[in-house]
């Protein structure tokens, strides 16, 4: 079997639109939500949401790609031309070997929207444009990024909610360690226009704090009304260990272990026994026991139901072996379909600057994140080890193990 390492990393988000900016907003325990007034205009219950600037590409793509991107899309263009430049990749090398790409995305809301909404009016399909199917489909964002970067692996989109990302690094992890693939770019993209979530806040899921919007995201705290969803997008590179030695590239950490699972029960509602089996099953395949662990970034987001599952299934697994958690949603909000690959990205920064980012807004814990130890403030720590954990509707769970590289 091989070895999997992490070569390159890249991200744009809601705190920062690259690994630098992102590091200090997580360091800083800086928030990137804010009320948009546009969603409150359109009907929703809660205008909160990350804030992500539109970027601009006019001078990194022709026309013709730019009309083939959906707003996730540009997003994911962006981690990855960062992640490829910090893994050291060329087009060259890229044309030259079977790279591939596996991304989470789950939904294309606006570009179909705005396509019914064309046809509808004009009664002739052709107005719609020649980009508007590829910007619709799920795979929106596997089929631009395979073609803008030339990629010549394999292709395609894991489509799994909230987990979508996870799976994808997961999944990569698998091609690579049994030897189907070398290199692979992984991760994952969420899109934030006004479409995405309108039918997601009809589930009164979402935070109504909205006089102190970055305060609102509050995962594990007692007084935590619900979610804020946000997005961006965020790839890592992920190649066996014997590609990156040959080709001399930096190795920014060691995926050890996948676990997955599925609650089989309600579409919605968490449950405690899933996530303990998706873990144990990372731990198992890591060959690694819960107190190596020393840093868990949980999935929690903030909703009152979701968090108390989470606390339980994270006591049972680890007891009282004091590894540090903290959920990063409490900066960035919920990123969805991208939140699995960009809490991986935000660990390997905290693992490689040596510090726990804080769980923001976590002031009195309830009964059971009061049995777990929540980083409330930024924490200087050493970690070797982390897990990430990431669960989807329809009970969907999936956990990654990540060690630092040693020879």
């Amino acid at each position: 079997m091989n070895r999997v390492v992490i070569t390159g990393y890249g991200i744009y988000s809601c705190i920062g639109k690259n690994i630098d900016a992102v590091k200090e907003s997580l360091y800083h325990g800086k928030s990137g939500i804010v009320l948009d007034a546009l969603r409150k205009e359109f009907g929703y219950r809660s205008g909160l949401t990350g804030y992500l600037e539109p970027p601009y590409l006019k001078e990194l793509l022709d026309r013709r790609s730019r009309l083939m991107l959906p707003e996730q899309g540009e997003y994911a263009y962006l981690a990855t031309l960062e992640a490829i430049k910090n893994a050291n990749l060329d087009q060259d090398y890229i044309d030259k070997h079977d790279v591939g790409i596996l991304y989470g995305n789950d939904s294309s809301a606006k570009p179909i929207i705005d396509a019914i909404d064309i046809i509808r009016e004009k009664k002739n399909t052709m107005f719609a444009g020649s980009g508007s199917v590829f910007q619709s489909l799920n795979s929106t964002v596997t089929m631009n990024l395979a073609t803008i970067f030339r990629l010549k692996g394999v292709n395609f989109t894991l489509s799994a909610a909230c987990a979508s990302g996870s799976h994808a690094i997961g999944l990569g992890y698998h091609f690579i360690k049994t030897g189907l693939q070398d290199c692979i770019v992984c991760g994952g993209a969420q899109e934030t226009n006004i479409y995405s979530m309108g039918n997601f806040d009809a589930l009164s899921a979402f935070s109504i704090r909205e006089d102190e919007p970055t305060k609102a995201s509050r995962p594990f705290d007692r007084d935590r009304d619900g979610l804020v969803p946000s997005g961006g997008g965020a790839t890592v590179i992920l190649e066996s260990l014997e590609s990156a030695l040959k080709r001399g590239a930096p190795i920014y950490g060691e995926v050890i272990g996948y676990g997955f699972s599925s609650n089989g029960g309600h579409i919605s509602n968490p449950t405690v026994d899933g996530p303990v089996k998706a873990i144990h099953m990372s731990l198992k395949d890591a060959n690694v026991q819960a107190n190596e662990i020393d840093y868990i970034n949980a999935h929690a987001t903030s909703t009152p139901v979701g968090d108390a599952s989470e606390a339980q299934a994270l006591h049972t697994v680890f007891g009282d072996t004091n590894a540090y958690i903290s959920s990063t949603k409490s900066m960035t909000g919920h990123e969805c379909w991208m939140a699995g690959a960009s809490e991986i990205i935000y660990s390997l920064i905290m693992m490689r600057d040596g510090f726990v980012a804080p769980n923001i807004n976590f002031e009195n814990p309830d009964e059971y994140s009061a049995k777990l130890n929540i980083a409330d403030k930024k924490i200087d720590k050493k970690i070797d080890v982390f897990l990430s954990n990431s669960f989807g509707f329809g009970g969907t769970n999936s956990a990654l193990v990540v060690k630092k590289y040693k020879d």
